[in-house]
Formats: C-alpha cells, sequence, structure tokens
C-alpha cells in the first residue's frame, strides 16, 4: 500500500458500499449484477484498473485491482464479476492482442460498453484445456465458430467472450487458438444461468456457438497455434485473484464471528468466553495472518514480474483449502443460526467452496507443484 492506494481505496469502498451492498439481495434472486452497474463503474473509473491509460484504462497496477477486489468482498458482494472482466480478459487483450485489436477493444471494456467474458470450459473439458471441442475453422477472411462452453463467469451479459477454440484439432495443444466472438453476432446463444450452490448473483452461463462467423481479425494476436501458451502464462493472475478472495473469505468470517460470539450468550456467559470457541479462533486467526502474509508476498512478486507458476499453484491450493476449512470453522460457532442465509456466515460459506475447484482444480494445482520438487 501506498499514499495512491489508499485514496484509491476511499473511491473503491465509497462505491461498493453505495452500489453493491443494497442490492446484494436484489441480484441474488435475479441471478445477476444490474447491467447499469458496468457502465457506473466505468464512469468512476473502476474498469481495466492496470490496463495504460492509452488504450482507455486507468494506468494503474495489479495492486489496485486488488484493492478493489478486497473491497467488493469486505461489501458483501460476490455477484459482480469485475475481477474477471479487468484482472484476466483485459490481460489478455493487453498481452497478446496486436495494436489494432487493443485500440478497438479496450476502451470499450473500460468504459463498461462490453462485459468480457473468457470461455474455457465445456461440458466435456474442465481442468483439462487441451480436450475442448470447440473449433475455429477458416474459411476465406473469416473463422466460423462451433462448439459449446459450460461455467461461464459474466456469460448472462458478456458482450465480448475469448474462446478458447481448436484451429486444428489434429495438433493438441499447438493447434489451440484463442477468437473473439462478440455476443451480436448470428449464432451466438447464451443458454442458462445455472443454478450454483453459492455465487448466486453471479451471472455463470451456457454459451452456444452454432457457425458463429467472425472475421480472422478477431484471432487474438493474429497468429494461430498460440492459444494454449497463453492461457499458461495468464492463469497464474487468475489463480493469484482467488487467493486473494480465499484471504478475504477468512478474514472476513474471522470478523463476523468475532463479533458474533461476543454478542451470543449460552449458558449465561458469552459464546466466546468457551474455552473451545477461544482455541478455534486463536487457530483461525494465526492460519488467516499466514495465508495473508504468503498471499502479500506473491502480489508483490508478481508486481515485480517474479512470480513464477508453482508458488502461485502454492497459494491457489492452500488458501482456497484452508479457508474452507476456516470457513466452516466459523459457521459451527454460530450454531444454528450460522445455517441461515440471513447471517453472512451461511453465504462466506457457500461462495468459498467453489474457490478448491475452478481456476484449475486444487488436484491439478499439486500436480503442478509436484512437478516442479
Amino acid at each position: 500500500m501506498d499514499p495512491d492506494l489508499a485514496a484509491f481505496r476511499d473511491l473503491a469502498r465509497t462505491f461498493c458500499e453505495k452500489e453493491l451492498t443494497p442490492n446484494t439481495e436484489r441480484w441474488i434472486a435475479d441471478k445477476q449484477v444490474d447491467r447499469g452497474l458496468w457502465t457506473k463503474a466505468g464512469e468512476v473509473g473502476l474498469l481495466c484498473l492496470s490496463i495504460p491509460e492509452e488504450y482507455g484504462g486507468g494506468g494503474g497496477t495489479f495492486a489496485h485491482e486488488v484493492v478493489l477486489l478486497e473491497e467488493q468482498n469486505r461489501a458483501g458482494d460476490s455477484g459482480w464479476g469485475v475481477s474477471l472482466h479487468n484482472g484476466i480478459v483485459a490481460h489478455y487483450v493487453l498481452a497478446y492482442g496486436t495494436e489494432e485489436q487493443k485500440h478497438a477493444w479496450l476502451p470499450k471494456l473500460a468504459s463498461g460498453e462490453w462485459v468480457g467474458a473468457i470461455a474455457m470450459t465445456e461440458p466435456g473439458a474442465g481442468s483439462d484445456l487441451q480436450g475442448v471441442k470447440t473449433k475455429a475453422v477458416r474459411d476465406g477472411d473469416e473463422y466460423v465458430v462451433t462448439g459449446a462452453k459450460t461455467f461461464i463467469t459474466n456469460g448472462g451479459q458478456c458482450d465480448f467472450v475469448i474462446v478458447v477454440t481448436k484451429t486444428d484439432p489434429t495438433k493438441g495443444a499447438e493447434g489451440t487458438s484463442l477468437v473473439i466472438v462478440e455476443a451480436d453476432r448470428p449464432g451466438f446463444r447464451r443458454g442458462r444461468v445455472l443454478d450454483k450452490i453459492g455465487l448466486k448473483a453471479q451471472d455463470t452461463a451456457e454459451l452456444f456457438f452454432d457457425d458463429v462467423r467472425v472475421p480472422v481479425g478477431n484471432l487474438l494476436g493474429g497468429v494461430e497455434g498460440q492459444g494454449f501458451v497463453h492461457l499458461m502464462q495468464q492463469l497464474p493472475q487468475e489463480r493469484l485473484i482467488i487467493g486473494i478472495s480465499s484471504v478475504m473469505a477468512m478474514e472476513l468470517a474471522l470478523e463476523q464471528t468475532l463479533r458474533y460470539t461476543k454478542e451470543r450468550q449460552a449458558f449465561g456467559r458469552p459464546v466466546f468466553a468457551f474455552q473451545n470457541t477461544k482455541f478455534t479462533l486463536a487457530e483461525v486467526a494465526t492460519e488467516a495472518r499466514i495465508a495473508r502474509v504468503f498471499l502479500d508476498d506473491c502480489i508483490a512478486k508478481h508486481l515485480r514480474g517474479e512470480l513464477d507458476i508453482p508458488t502461485v499453484a502454492m497459494l491457489k491450493w492452500w488458501t482456497s483449502d484452508r479457508a474452507m476449512k476456516a470457513v466452516d470453522e466459523c459457521l459451527q460457532l454460530h450454531g444454528g443460526y450460522g445455517y441461515m442465509n440471513e447471517y453472512p456466515i451461511a453465504r462466506i460459506y457457500a461462495d468459498q467452496r467453489v474457490q478448491r475447484i475452478y481456476g484449475g482444480t486444487n488436484e491439478i494445482m499439486k500436480e503442478i507443484i509436484s512437478r516442479s520438487l
């Protein structure tokens, strides 16, 4: 943190408290945030924070993205897919797009005119991205995109989708390319907004591509066969974002449970007065502190360009796994009220579970780590 980031935190906190907290329950019922939230965020400069100003972004660093994500979590919202839009989608374009592509696409993402998504997972291919079946077949000056994707964050509202495709199915990973599909193209269809255990306000959806024609200029970077390399280079930042959310879950669960156990009475004294409560929360507080130190070290390394793939895999699996354990212990200390959705701990519990799955399952993280040993 520095004075600039501290001032930005004030802006982010004010926006989240005003625009997110009062609407969370309605968004859960609607299974999506208001589309107008994106344009409001664009107007105050909260979109594409770490994209250079020449492309319409905020000109900040990944640290600005961290602050916004922390304030979103603190405001009790998990529906707004801004971390994906800002920290993942825009950065694929920045890292691999041609100058023409960056000038054409990034300003629309930064203003909120477009909501971004990335379509990796398919009904038959999850962590194994080499197994995707969606095809992009060259036909003159166009690609014809055919296939189906599922579990797509921002899928219900997206205008701009980075699609993981096979431009040459005979080449395996080397035949993978990233092709941009705009949502207004004929043949693009949205399926269901999926009914999930948690993240209820997030418009996680199915997407279908029925012979969607896009110009060859929509091939990200303009070179076929680079998609798998690009995915491997960008997934560490996605996993770092998952680590941030997991550590925030631990800290918020601890904060909520300390408040509850000091106010709640049992057998004539506060629940916090019992040794089991104090010892349990001592353990949670310690693990949350360790997780925060590890996370901050990873963020600092990432800002210097030094965060390696095995280390961020360690962060992703360890923080998401420990957070689930910590939140479960905190829910237990709430007793029956912990199982009620009106208590924040219940939502934290349901939202945290998927962190062990997406961005590559924790089992895949251990596989990645083991290769470095």
